[in-house]
């Protein structure tokens, strides 16, 4: 999206990298709440250290999600959540629940 003073909004920032959504005295939400706060809409983070594969399983099918219909990112996250549950070498939640959906959930 272009503001009217031609500068770029970023719809959806995602993070991958492990514990992207952790903070400090300084930054409460890491690095996915400095975007945010920088003018990021959403941003997608983990809270802890994520497996690589895992990883690219929940990335893959939250864009798959959010591209095949008009369903907000919050159910998205919430879809690639549940593919990653169903998958057998991943059912603990230590890999599917370390995502975070920050700012706008739609």
């Amino acid at each position: 999206m272009r503001l009217p003073w031609g500068k770029t909004v970023v719809e959806l920032l995602v993070l991958s990298a492990c514990q992207t959504a952790t903070g400090d005295s300084r930054a409460a939400l890491g690095l996915a709440g400095a975007a945010v706060r920088a003018g990021a809409r959403s941003t997608i983070a983990s809270l802890w250290q994520i497996d690589d594969e895992s990883t690219a399983m929940f990335v893959s099918a939250f864009y798959r999600e959010l591209k095949s219909g008009k369903i907000t990112k919050a159910e998205a996250v919430h879809r690639a959540q549940l593919q990653l549950l169903k998958h057998p070498n991943y059912r603990a939640p230590s890999f599917w629940s370390a995502y975070v959906l920050i700012g706008n959930w739609l």
